[in-house]
């Protein structure tokens, strides 16, 4: 790549977007390709063949040797098979490169070890991808050669979903149905559809990749389970927003190019709080294709940071006593023409289908802030969520002082009949600019909070799909705007009714609603009272997938069945329990034959060290001190290791996936901080020629 980029020429040349397609497909074609995306329009054998043939083309024009049906299983990361173009050799030798309307729109990999929660056997092998045409086919270039991806839906053979898109397609669609239905109440004749529109900003860390591979933990786990706090951390707030460092410079704008090529709108990046963490957002796109482009974008983190010598990290909680990782889902509703719903506008007051979104959104997620709390679970975002870095497990929403005031009047008044107006910022320096500040500040410990024209679902985890979030914000908004569509389709007298409405949600669901720091203390005892959820750990969350409530409300949309809910709640069970049980093996073995005996043999210099002093008539008393800590830690640790050694085995032996999650959670968990705490320590006694991996502080700064 040449030193000076011109994005307009790159953006997208790996992509077969919209003007592709428009180049190279015939016009009756495209069109009726358009409406199968627009519209959701069955898709034609014959548009797919025409379309397989025009993308073939293309992808070999760009050096695509296979392609793929890209998808993404319920193991949290994409998965591919690799097909050549080539059909049967011709008698004279030579191939032909073809690419039919079928293999694009279906392909067959092997299902079985795939998970499923039981929904299949492992005999039962057959599963199907199929062409999701509303994301836009790419070409990736890596070690491999160039494969043309088709992003694909994954199913079972019997019809139950195993992937990520299936469910948010259909949350998507329910969305689309429901606002239609709403908007259509106040007079939008012209608009088309509705899509929920989705950026999802990506928090890393980078280390060097030589230390990497001398931490089995980060190898194994992703993130550190032993390792001491060096001497400096974020105390100063220096990093920050800080300059960016030659090397991580030098990463970002690599990842820039290789996203914008893959038609990925990479926008801002900067340091973020913790040392060693950055953070790159997007522009905003149609939730489907802002999924596809995440889980991509993760992908090439990991890909262009090795290719540098660096490994990006992109664990919750790489290194305990700094900042951790997350993935700020930024979530609105918008029309085919452009119209965001949720834009207060200038007088919000005055605003009755804004208001009437806001409400029904807020009421959407008292009533479903266990799901929404369960879309961020895992073993990782645990180790996050309710330090004072990321939101606490307790799901609220900020929706600042303007739109707190024009709730209050509603609630107080039944009227709402003023909005609060920004300032004019005097910063009293001649020079400077006065401008007009905003009529509300942020928050940045809320859990869900209202930026302006979307919101910002916060407690997701960095490494995390993002399809789990949305769906469910999907799905339960879908809800709110069907249960006030019934009473509005109903009403003599609309305005009356919507007022009403309005007034009704507002006052029932204003519990959800906290402006206040998400971080202190008093803000769980005050969650408690209003009878908020707090569901502390993953374990704790995933019981509601398969309430009775949410089987309703998941049935009632088409989005997920009761089987597939069980089967979900099941792998994500299983999942945790294997996760922790990794952790603990991982622990275990560092232990074992690494960290122990490394203070064993600094132990063994020090009562030589204490002999020599004694011998030559030197005060032994400092030596003596350091061997006896040295020596009482070392037996602590051991006493540790054979206490988790034993619990895992039992985690590992109960046939339960919930009661082995559950004890991993309670127990295993317990015995790996009970390790940890007398390693630690250790860390900063022993010598570092004899400590046998890279500190906090080699990693953290040494990038």
């Amino acid at each position: 790549m040449s030193e000076n980029v011109n994005i307009a020429e790159i953006f997208g040349e790996d992509v077969f977007n919209d003007t592709v397609m428009r180049e190279r497909l015939p016009k009756k074609y495209y069109k009726e390709l358009r409406r199968t995306i627009d519209e959701g329009k069955e898709l034609a054998p014959d548009l797919a063949d025409v379309v397989a043939h025009a993308m073939k083309e293309w992808a070999i024009e760009r050096g695509a040797t296979h392609y793929t049906h890209w998808f993404q299983p319920l193991t949290g990361i994409t998965a591919e098979k690799h097909d050549s173009f080539i059909s049967p050799v011709r008698k004279d030798g030579t191939v032909i490169l073809e690419f039919s309307g079928k293999e694009l729109i279906k392909s067959e990999p092997d299902a079985s070890s795939f998970p499923s929660g039981g929904i299949r056997s492992t005999f039962e092998a057959r599963g199907y991808t199929a062409w999701d045409c509303t994301s836009p086919a790419f070409v990736r270039h890596d070690a491999a050669g160039a494969i043309l991806c088709i992003p694909t839906a994954f199913c079972s053979y019997t019809g139950e979903s195993l992937d990520m898109k299936t469910p948010l397609l259909r949350s998507m669609e329910a969305l689309n149905t429901q606002t239609l239905r709403l908007i259509r109440l106040f007079g939008n004749t012209t608009s088309k559809s509705v899509k929920p529109s989705v950026g999802a900003e990506q928090e890393y860390f980078l280390v060097d990749r030589e230390r990497f591979l001398q931490r089995k933990d980060l190898i194994y786990t992703g993130h550190t389970l032993f390792g001491a706090m060096p001497p400096k951390g974020q105390e100063l707030d220096d990093q920050y927003f800080g300059v960016i460092r030659e090397r991580v410079a030098a990463f970002m704008k690599v990842l820039n190019e290789e996203l914008w090529k893959l038609g990925i709108p990479a926008k801002t990046q900067h340091n973020e709080v913790a040392p060693g963490q950055h953070e790159l957002a997007p522009i905003y796109s149609d939730c489907n294709v802002a999924v596809d482009a995440n889980q991509l974008t993760m992908e090439v983190m990991k890909k262009v940071a090795e290719r540098q010598g660096m490994t990006c990290l992109l664990h919750e909680k790489p290194f305990a006593g700094v900042n951790g990782s997350g993935k700020h889902d930024n979530w609105s509703i918008v029309t085919d023409d452009g119209i965001n719903l949720l834009e207060p506008g200038d007088t919000p007051h005055d605003n009755v289908q804004f208001l009437l979104v806001l409400t029904c959104i807020l009421k959407a997620v008292d009533e479903h802030a266990d799901l929404l709390r369960e879309s961020a679970a895992s073993v990782g975002n645990d180790y996050r969520l309710g330090a004072n870095e990321a939101p606490p497990a307790v799901v609220s929403a900020f929706v600042g002082e303007q739109l707190q005031d024009v709730l209050s009047q509603l609630i107080s008044t039944g009227m709402a009949t003023s909005s609060k107006q920004g300032e004019k910022m005097e910063t009293g320096v001649r020079t400077l600019p006065d401008f007009m500040k905003d009529a509300t500040d942020r928050n940045r410990t809320s859990p869900f909070a209202f930026t302006g024209n979307k919101f910002e679902f916060r407690m997701v985890g960095s490494s995390e799909s993002i399809a789990p979030p949305n769906i469910i914000l999907n799905t339960i908004v879908a809800e709110a705007f069907a249960e006030a569509s019934d009473v509005l389709e109903k009403a003599e007298n609309f305005d009356i009714e919507v007022h009403n409405l309005i007034k009704k949600y507002a006052t029932e669901h204003q519990r959800i609603v906290f402006n206040g720091n998400g971080y202190s203390d008093e803000w769980i005892e005050e969650a408690e009272r209003r009878g908020l959820p707090n569901l502390k750990s993953s374990v704790d969350a995933y019981e509601c997938l398969t309430s009775e409530k949410s089987i309703k409300l998941f049935e009632k949309f088409g989005i997920f069945t009761k089987e597939e809910l069980e089967s979900r709640q099941e792998i994500k069970y299983e999942g945790y329990a294997k996760e922790v049980n990794i952790e603990a093996r991982t622990m275990i073995d560092m232990a074992s034959k690494s960290l122990i005996p490394s203070c064993l043999k600094y132990s063994k210099v020090l009562a030589e060290t204490v002999k020599e002093l004694r011998d030559a008539g030197a005060d032994d008393t400092a030596a003596k001190e350091i061997l006896y800590e040295v020596t009482d830690l070392t037996i602590e640790a051991k006493n540790a290791l054979q206490k988790l050694i034993d619990d895992d085995a039992e985690a590992v032996s109960k046939g339960d996936v919930r009661e082995s999650a559950e004890f991993c959670r309670d127990v295993v968990k317990a015995d790996m901080a009970a390790l940890r705490a007398p390693i630690d320590r250790l860390e900063m006694i022993v010598d570092k020629d004899y400590w046998p991996m890279p500190s906090y502080g080699d990693l953290l700064f040494e990038v």
